[in-house]
């Protein structure tokens, strides 16, 4: 009950994220003067609607978003003669920027409230995390429960009679380099003795022998447990950061420049990505960092919900709105960078025109554009289905 809560919630919240980027396409062409014929949440056939000012708002029956019809987005719009003056293709050059960027402002707006919220609530994660294999919490080794809890123990395990400590870095198992806890973890597991671990600690080198216990284990979703070696240990992670109210604006501002780099730096990898789609597709073991559709996300944010882990829910809406402000930053149509650089290349077209004594230029013919447009619908169509279908037969697992 809690997943599908969390679900609903999480999709909810793409749909808010979605139709705010068209509001702010829509408020700053009304303050830029512009005329503002629909704004709709979702599309298909119309449940409702109602009239204010010269502006239809309404609902549609599928809550995918939203749109805003500005009067002469391009002037291949049919206009009536009164729709003319205020038609955006006719507008300064700077009006037309500030609305076709305000969309993308308003979900990097979106995102770094969230992170404010983020900041309060519940902490700011640490970019700055140990290596993926250096050792956190020691402890007993647990038996676990068919259904994936574990009993209670008591005394010491064999990591810590071992002397291994937190904070060492595993480099090698029994002879075998890992460099990820999914590594570490199967490697020990797979132990049948005594064996050791080569660790760097305090920039020394060292080999330390350890004596493992055998433990059952249960897979995630039920089955047959298997025995198994443990030994105690727990990866090392640092704990968010929590902040007042005052504090919270710069942390944030902060980890929003950070999460900015980030996130362009995932959306130039995203071509790269296409071969890890296709192996999870196919079979193969699931990226963690491959893209996620909507049904991914949504499942990330239920399965989030369900453990409480609120915080990660709410880190991954502003990361998905991060994501959404930039990947329209792309100058390719029907983006809103698209747009942008049909406005800078008139800009610049005219400036020398004018500088030569001429009469600005027509508008851009879009007509020309939409081979590229249709191009770039078709890859991006097809990139959004083979992400769809990876979530559904082969999704990323969180925990």
């Amino acid at each position: 009950m809690v997943f599908a809560l969390g679900f609903v919630l999480f999709a909810l919240g793409i749909t808010v994220s979605i139709a705010l980027h068209e509001c702010g396409h829509m408020w700053t062409a009304q303050a830029t003067g512009m005329k503002v014929r629909r704004y709709f949440i979702g599309f298909g056939p119309k449940i409702f609607s109602f009239r204010r000012g010269e502006t239809e708002y309404g609902l549609k029956a599928l809550p995918l978003g939203g749109f805003c019809d500005i009067v002469g987005m391009t002037a291949l719009d049919e206009l009536r003669p009164e729709e003319l003056d205020r038609a955006m293709y006719r507008q300064a050059a700077w009006k037309r920027l500030v609305v076709m960027s305000g969309g993308i402002a308003m979900n990097f707006l979106l995102g770094f409230l969230l992170v404010v919220v983020l900041a309060i609530g519940w902490g700011l994660p640490r970019f700055d995390q140990p290596p993926s294999t250096a050792l956190g919490d020691l402890s007993c080794v647990a038996q676990q429960n068919p259904d994936g809890s574990t009993q209670p123990c008591t005394g010491t395990g064999p990591a810590q009679r071992a002397g291994l400590q937190r904070g060492d870095v595993v480099k090698q198992v029994n002879g075998v380099e890992v460099s990820t806890w999914k590594e570490f973890q199967a490697e020990t597991q797979k132990q049948n003795g005594p064996f050791t671990y080569v660790i760097e600690r305090d920039g020394r080198t060292l080999t330390i022998p350890v004596t493992p216990e055998r433990v059952l284990r249960y897979p995630e979703g039920g089955g047959a447990g298997r025995e198994v070696s443990a030994v105690g240990v727990g990866s090392d992670y640092y704990d968010p950061v929590k902040y007042n109210v005052v504090t919270a604006i710069p942390a944030a501002g902060a980890f929003t420049g950070d999460m900015f780099i980030r996130t362009f730096q995932s959306l130039a990898q995203m071509p790269q990505k296409v071969s890890a789609l296709w192996t999870a597709v196919t079979g193969g073991e699931r990226d963690p960092e491959t893209p996620v559709s909507v049904y991914g996300a949504s499942k990330i944010g239920g399965e989030t919900a369900e453990r409480g882990l609120w915080g990660v829910f709410i880190l991954v809406l502003a990361s998905l709105n991060f994501f959404l402000g930039a990947f329209n930053i792309l100058p390719l149509l029907p983006l809103d960078g698209g747009h942008i650089a049909v406005v800078l290349y008139e800009k610049i077209r005219n400036t020398l025109r004018g500088w030569r004594g001429l009469a600005p230029g027509a508008p851009v013919n879009y007509l020309k554009l939409l081979p590229a447009t249709y191009v770039f619908v078709v890859i991006g169509g097809a990139y959004m289905l083979l992400t769809l279908v990876a979530d559904i037969v082969n999704p990323i697992k969180l925990f």
